[in-house]
């Protein structure tokens, strides 16, 4: 069994900075690719950044130039730095990892943007 565990997320105004990290629970299973997804009130969820399995990254183009996913060597930890935060990233954040075929998802974690 395995479980993707996230943390780092809170309340933080307007031009802040946040950190997300998400860990593999079992480091012996190899999850690739991770990457993380976003879910504001009313909305779908939307891809944030990715790596892909050859560990090149895809952005969202409304988060590109502000945040940086980055990701350990063994694909057990992937971190995302979010910089320049605005009211509209507000949104419950969640890690993905493809386990094979089947997709794992983190429980997610709130992030809250004041203006």
């Amino acid at each position: 069994q395995v479980q993707l565990v996230e943390s780092g997320g809170g309340l933080v105004q307007s031009g802040g900075s946040l950190r997300l990290s998400c860990r593999v629970s079992n480091n012996r299973l190899t999850i690739n690719p991770m990457g993380w997804y976003r879910q504001a009130p009313g909305k779908e969820r939307e891809l944030v950044a990715t790596f892909n399995r050859d560990s090149s990254v895809k952005y969202a183009d409304s988060v590109k130039g502000r945040f940086t996913i980055s990701k350990d060597k063994a694909w057990n930890t992937v971190s995302l730095q979010m910089n320049s935060l605005k009211p509209e990233d507000t949104a419950v954040y969640y890690c993905m990892g493809l386990y094979g075929t089947v997709s794992l998802w983190g429980q997610g974690t709130q992030v809250t943007v004041s203006s």
